[in-house]
């Protein structure tokens, strides 16, 4: 897989949470994990990269944190509009 995407969880209408998969190849597995700023927790593969992002508290997200993550992980940037439908509800 080598393009990244968002994946929404909903509770009655509201996000509970959400992940952010990062690329990855098709063996790849989580091995060990880091939580970073509050809500979110980066998943590594046994070898260090990182293949995800898990989005526990998608409430206090901003854009300019996840930004953060990304760049301090070597990924661009997101927009506004990538993160939309986790903000929507």
């Amino acid at each position: 897989m080598n393009d990244s995407y968002l994946e929404v969880m909903f509770r009655h209408g509201r996000p509970m949470a959400a992940y952010y998969y990062l690329p990855r190849r098709p063996k790849d597995k989580s091995h060990r994990t880091r939580r970073v700023e509050p809500g979110l927790v980066i998943d590594f593969t046994r070898d260090g990269k990182p293949i995800g992002i898990e989005i526990v508290a998608p409430d206090k997200l901003t854009l300019t944190v996840f930004n953060r993550v990304l760049r301090k992980l070597g990924f661009s940037p997101l927009k506004r509009a990538d993160l939309a439908p986790l903000m929507a509800a």
